[in-house]
């Protein structure tokens, strides 16, 4: 049977989700994860829902997509279909021509799993390899040492903290208190923990998403920000550490996290926080169509 592209709906996100979290294994190339629904979901379900395709053969998913953006298409796929070269031709014939829905013309930019043979396609078919973005990971086998700083749960009552924090720890965030309720009205939030670290004034300076995959597979930072105006205290690293001790009390097996490699400072917190490097990873580009 041929491999079907879909779009859920707001009624087919529980099956994606679903799907998302069984592909999770430790030692996994990067990849799509049940969190990155789960933060996109701010937007709220239809805007996940339409952001969302799915790729299916004799109604088994085997491919998921999440338009993160414009011209950005997040690919994961089954962890036994990565090689599989009927689906593989099928993705590079969806997402080459717009008209399919899946990416519009001009540049446009496929993240998928490092391995995967709609890579290889890709490459044979003109695209290249962009910028390096460095995954990182911690095994949380081990305890995880106090973060030396008070943290505490977000709640619906502290939104505006967690809120306030993410707008003042990126640039150009227009993160609010309605739409931490809406990710955390979300189904993948029924995994997942927000945290605020605090100075000893008592102002909260950093925060940080956590997303559980389940018991026994890896957790993901999603996303990690200090406020502007707190930075080279040692904030980051803290809730970093904090993070970690999140995913381990929801059964994680591991934490892993991905950010440009040209953000050194970044890469150092999450190694000051006990994450290790992994090898670099690259987004493939077209120009033009």
């Amino acid at each position: 049977m041929a491999t079907a592209l879909g779009k859920p709906g707001v009624d087919g996100l529980g099956e994606a989700v679903g799907v998302l979290r069984e592909w999770q294994y430790d030692g996994a190339p990067m990849q799509l994860h049940p969190g990155d629904l789960g933060w996109f979901w701010r937007s709220g379900a239809e805007a996940t829902a339409a952001a969302v395709r799915t790729w299916s053969r004799d109604g088994q998913i085997l491919a998921v997509g999440l338009l993160d953006g414009p011209g950005l298409l997040r690919l994961t796929i089954a962890p036994d279909a990565q090689r599989d070269e009927e689906l593989a031709q099928q993705l590079v014939d969806d997402v080459t021509e717009p008209a399919r829905g899946v990416l519009p013309e001009g540049k446009v930019n496929i993240e998928a799993p490092t391995g995967a043979l709609v890579q290889d396609l890709l490459f044979e078919d003109g695209w290249n390899a962009d910028e390096p973005w460095t995954p990182l990971r911690r095994d949380l086998r081990e305890p995880v040492k106090d973060p030396g700083v008070r943290i505490e749960v977000v709640g619906p009552k502290q939104a505006h903290l967690f809120a306030a924090v993410h707008r003042a720890a990126f640039d150009g965030s227009r993160f609010t208190d309605e739409r931490w309720h809406a990710m955390a009205a979300g189904l993948p939030y029924a995994d997942a923990r927000c945290l605020v670290a605090y100075d000893d004034q008592g102002d909260a300076v950093a925060a940080v998403t956590v997303w559980s995959a389940g018991p026994g597979r890896p957790g993901l930072l999603e996303p990690m920000g200090v406020h502007r105006e707190h930075r080279r205290h040692g904030y980051g690293k803290a809730i970093t550490v904090a993070a970690a001790a999140a995913l381990q009390e929801l059964g994680s097996s591991s934490a892993n996290v991905c950010t440009p490699s040209s953000n050194a400072g970044a890469v150092a917190t999450y190694r000051s926080a006990g994450f290790q490097q992994r090898p670099e990873v690259r987004d493939q580009y077209r120009d033009t169509y």
